[in-house]
């Protein structure tokens, strides 16, 4: 299949053009319709006659141009709806029936400039898909985020982002202000579905499936949280859909220089023990370093519980539950990656056998709490 982008340098482009490389180097199979693509790619340095070349060939138009903020409002006009009609008058040249697909706003419902350039367009569009009994579909999107997105343009989740992440203040004029948001990677899926003719209407209009609703409070909130959270190792929520998405976005604008952070490391002559992150719901990761032929641990929890993975170096692990003198021993090493389970009412330790330091990876179900350890000494 040949499939013509019009604006393939855009934000939503790129990430239209990165997907179908994926598809067309076998790089996922999510679409088993898509086969052997081609992709054209036109955007504003596409010459005329290249544009020719590609609505003569192309079996699908993705056309995603427009203008969203030019230095005069005649170029609202001239870029969403000149553009498109230039865009169909080559398809009919070339008496080309190929379905397109236009990414269009909700802005198009209100009437101002760029509304109104948008609407006009997909006005056009729709009755050249009658005239030509060509298949059609617009979708008339909110607001869009994700990797990619010019901040300080016509994105306040790429502006707030980027902001944050390099620094920089933000400024929220409205807390409550209520925005409907599509997430970058569910609008690439919605639309390329669209190619085998598999989307959800709303009225007239082609839907993204995956809508989320959020203050602008609550994004400015998330993205401070991100951004701390390198100081109180919380992970965000990722059982939040839409928290999810937004902490991707956020990442995507760090700095080249600010992908890495420090930890704060508790040093003794027996190694180190160093917290990794902590989740809301699940627990935290520690990395314990344990020094040649030295024993950490000797205590038991009530509840708490832990998992050991020795990643480097080799050991043993001893159980004694509390009210027995059975000792258990479970051997292990970083050749081969093993999970110890630390049941409560077990005191336990955990020594090094090697010459080297040993490195483990420790989970505990929950956040330690300084006011209630739930942890009590005794020796193995």
């Amino acid at each position: 299949m040949k499939i013509l982008v019009t604006g393939a340098k855009g934000f939503v482009g790129k990430n239209i053009v990165a997907e179908l490389n994926n598809v067309k180097e076998n790089k996922t199979k999510i679409y088993p319709f898509l086969t052997d693509v081609t992709i054209f790619e036109c955007d504003i340095d596409t010459t005329s006659d290249e544009l020719k070349s590609f609505t003569k060939e192309c079996d699908f138009v993705l056309h995603l141009a427009g203008v969203n903020r030019p230095e005069t409002t005649d170029e609202f006009m001239e870029g969403n709806f000149g553009f498109t009609t230039i865009l169909l008058d080559n398809l009919r040249e070339f008496n080309n029936n190929a379905s397109i697909l236009m990414s269009s706003s909700i802005q198009a419902a209100l009437d101002n400039d760029y509304g109104n350039s948008k609407r006009a367009g997909e006005d056009y569009l729709r009755q050249y898909g009658i005239d030509n009994s060509v298949k059609t579909f617009i979708f008339r999107l909110p607001n869009v985020f994700g990797k990619w997105c010019r901040p300080n343009y016509n994105s306040a989740v790429a502006t707030f982002c980027n902001n944050v992440a390099n620094d920089l203040p933000i400024t929220v004029n409205s807390r409550e202000y209520e925005m409907t948001l599509v997430y970058i990677d569910d609008v690439v899926n919605a639309f390329l579905n669209a190619i085998n003719n598999d989307v959800i209407m709303s009225d007239e209009f082609c839907k993204v499936p995956v809508e989320h609703t959020a203050t602008l409070g609550f994004i400015a909130d998330s993205l401070h949280m991100f951004k701390d959270s390198r100081e109180s190792l919380d992970i965000p929520n990722m059982s939040d859909p839409f928290v999810k998405k937004l902490y991707s976005t956020y990442l995507s604008y760090l700095p080249t220089d600010k992908f890495s952070y420090p930890l704060k490391s508790h040093c003794d002559a027996r190694g180190s023990f160093t917290e990794f992150l902590h989740t809301i719901n699940n627990g935290q990761v520690s990395i314990n370093v344990s020094k040649p032929h030295i024993i950490k641990g000797q205590h038991w929890h009530h509840t708490k519980n832990e998992k050991f993975l020795v990643v480097s170096g080799n050991g043993v692990i001893r159980f004694r539950d509390i009210n027995s003198t059975d000792i258990i021993e479970v051997f292990v090493s970083g050749d081969k990656l093993e999970v110890v389970d630390i049941p409560t009412g077990y005191t336990h330790n955990i020594e090094n056998l090697g010459n080297a330091d040993m490195v483990t990876v420790m989970w505990c179900n929950e956040i330690f709490d300084p006011s209630k350890p739930d942890t009590y000494f005794e020796e193995v």
